[in-house]
């Protein structure tokens, strides 16, 4: 197969709109497979994922080859629901082109963060509206609304025809030739109905504008009026979609298999093939930059978009080759972790099915298990000539979540099991709170973290509770007090004694300041050591909440001992006592941490986001224009307040909104929130203590 032979196209949209529907149709129509999956049937090739299967969602990036007109098709079909992004973002990796699928009803959030995506991005795109078939379909209303939001570049390439609100016919716009639907969801050549004669005929003339733009002789006979052939018109609309100065509008009714066809002349006739879109930048072994060209002879380099991790086949990443060719039975070096990489059988997937291969052309996508270190974003390659390509750069987690296992024991069985789920999904991640001592997971959603502990539970039998995080409090004081402390133990022999006089005051640093100023040798300075480690004890734990206490400044001023009786245990009681004393009497405060947010959001939404902000105790810093009627929020709230803010974010500003947050200090807490907290803490701890 040669490279130009190749289409590598990824689905793009709303959750819902159909995509893998339209992808399963194509497999269907080529003959791919031999019966339509259908998703509620839970029998798709795209939607294989137990979860996927039993949510009817799809949750994982997929791909499929089918073959038409001689052509390879690599269908990449990405989930829409938003806590899936990385998956969109390796599939726009590894495509060449995107198609947003829109249902006929309105234009989503899905397709407005996709046209984002690729456009971000220079990649060739094209529209296809599906579900025209049902009921609430209206597409005059849908294609103004597209032209309105995505620009002028949006031009119907095919106009549905509708009698009685039923989908009967299209007419190709680029040709002016009519169609009717056969019985098997075939457009069959008709007459131009007079009901949309004059509309197609207005849209063609966009179309011979975005065509005349592709070319400047085009240009010139386009305002001397002339009529450019058939030729002419695919020819400068092919090379606008791959300039990006037209996105391509088609219709149909996936789940009736109505317009795929099309769809499939559509994207071998005009999307283009690996060698028609850029070549990569990436570097070489001295950090000079290289570009990557779609070349079959050319030195191989192959990019690792995705990885997935069976319990039992262990791991097998899928891989885009850039240049070459990769073969089975050789050696690729991996320029990430440098180290060679043993290959011994190449596969292509449709689905979860894999098809070996006795060789892959630059320009295809491909797979390979049981790599040794290879992970999502290394570059595989020859070691002569070693290549690093660019990484896919993920957003970073929206929300964070506390982790218990179920079962007492199970804690490395967790660890080991969410280190194999954290390789098949960059955005999902796991820890330690180093401040609580909490387990953590963080993902991009409530159903993200969800779908990663079902997971946890179906493949490796880990079992766990997940509740909202620990918030790591802090305790201070705010005056200046002297304290005793007195410790005096007499058993019959050797006794204990050890007496200080400390003065507590508010330091300058979250770590306790000790200091000592002892006059006449009422403390032996041996014993200072001691004094100093039972301040350091004492300081984890404070006396109003259990909380660490920090910016505390103590002084050892006086004391006494005992030339027979004192002991370093006696001095660290002495001060342990001293400190509960002092601490309680120097007015303690409760402290929480406060974050610095960067909130992004649409123009419209800013209110609202606004007056959000202000019922979780936040404060408003500024406000900054970032382009494209989007605006950053800056503001500072308590972290306490922050815990689900992803999930509500996402419900005002219906998904379009996103922020980061970074740790900005320490400030007191509300008395009367403090005196929650407070006593949250003791009933936990008397609990515990049952």
């Amino acid at each position: 197969m040669k490279s130009t032979d190749i289409r590598n196209v990824v689905f793009l949209g709303h959750s819902g709109v159909g995509k893998t529907t339209v992808g399963e149709s194509m497999l269907f129509i080529s003959k791919a497979t031999d019966r339509l999956g259908q998703i509620a049937d839970g029998n798709t090739v795209l939607d294989y994922d137990p979860e996927e299967t039993k949510r009817h969602v799809s949750v994982q990036a997929a791909v499929a080859p089918c073959s038409w007109l001689n052509k390879k098709i690599n269908i990449i079909d990405t989930p829409g629901y938003f806590d899936f992004v990385a998956e969109q973002l390796e599939g726009i990796r590894a495509a060449d082109s995107a198609i947003i699928v829109v249902s006929g009803d309105s234009v989503s959030v899905g397709a407005e963060k996709a046209w984002d995506l690729v456009c971000s991005r220079k990649m060739p795109r094209m529209f296809f509206v599906n579900k025209l078939n049902e009921e609430n379909s209206n597409f005059n209303k849908l294609y103004e609304s597209m032209r309105e939001t995505f620009g002028t570049s949006c031009v119907a390439l095919q106009l549905p025809v509708f009698e009685n609100r039923a989908l009967v016919g299209m007419v190709d716009t680029v040709k002016m030739i009519g169609y009717k639907v056969g019985k098997d969801g075939t457009f069959i050549e008709d007459a131009i109905p007079a009901s949309v004669k004059e509309t197609a005929e207005l849209v063609h003339k966009d179309l011979e504008e975005a065509v005349a733009e592709s070319d400047e002789e085009l240009m010139m006979k386009y305002f001397e009026g002339e009529e450019f052939t058939e030729d002419e018109m695919v020819n400068g609309l092919k090379k606008a979609i791959i300039e990006c100065t037209c996105a391509p509008v088609l219709v149909g009714a996936a789940n009736e298999n109505t317009g795929v066809k099309k769809l499939l002349d559509f994207i071998v006739e005009y999307l283009p093939d690996p060698t028609e879109v850029p070549a990569i930048t990436g570097t070489d072994k001295n950090g000079n930059a290289v570009e990557i060209k779609a070349d079959a002879a050319g030195a191989p380099v192959a990019f690792v978009f995705k990885t997935i991790v069976d319990p039992f086949v262990g791991r097998l990443s899928i891989f885009k080759v850039c240049s070459g060719t990769v073969k089975p039975d050789n050696s690729l070096y991996n320029a990430n972790k440098e180290t060679d990489e043993r290959v011994s059988q190449i596969f292509t997937l449709r689905g979860k099915k894999q098809q070996q291969v006795t060789e892959l052309v630059a320009g295809d996508i491909g797979a390979v298990s049981k790599l040794s270190v290879t992970q999502t974003n290394d570059t595989l390659g020859s070691k002569q000539n070693p290549v690093m390509l660019p990484a896919i750069e993920y957003p970073e987690a929206q929300i964070v979540q506390a982790i218990t296992p179920k079962t007492r024991g199970d804690e490395d069985k967790l660890n080991s099991s969410l280190g194999r789920l954290a390789e098949e999904d960059p955005t999902f991640h796991f820890g330690q709170n180093p401040d609580t001592g909490e387990a953590t997971v963080s993902g991009m959603g409530e159903m993200h973290i969800d779908i990663i502990m079902s997971k946890l539970k179906t493949r490796y039998g880990v079992g766990v509770d997940i509740s909202d995080p620990k918030i790591a409090y802090r305790e201070t004081i705010r005056s200046k007090v002297s304290a005793e402390g007195l410790h005096k133990k007499q058993s019959g022999g050797a006794g204990q004694y050890g007496k200080v006089v400390i003065e507590f005051e508010p330091g300058e640093k979250d770590e306790l300041e000790f200091c000592e100023n002892v006059f006449g040798g009422a403390v032996p300075k041996q014993f200072f050591p001691s004094v100093e480690k039972g301040l350091q004890e004492s300081v984890k734990k404070g006396v109003l909440a259990g909380y660490p206490v920090v910016r505390l400044k103590a002084t050892l001023v006086d004391g006494k001992y005992h030339p027979v009786d004192s002991k370093e245990v006696a001095f660290v009681s002495a001060a342990k006592l001293a400190f509960q004393d002092g601490v309680r009497r120097a007015k303690p405060v409760l402290l929480e941490p406060v974050v610095t947010a960067n909130i992004y959001v649409p123009d419209r939404y800013m209110g609202d986001v606004i007056g959000d902000m202000n019922k979780r105790r936040g404060r408003i810093l500024g406000m900054n224009p970032v382009g494209n009627g989007i605006q950053e929020i800056v503001a500072e709230a308590p972290m306490a307040e922050m815990t689900r803010y992803a999930i509500d974010l996402r419900a005002i500003t219906q998904a379009r909104g996103s922020f980061h947050t970074e740790f900005a200090r320490y400030e007191d807490v509300p008395e009367m929130i403090a005196q929650k907290i407070i006593e949250e803490a003791k009933k936990n701890a008397a609990e515990s203590e049952d």
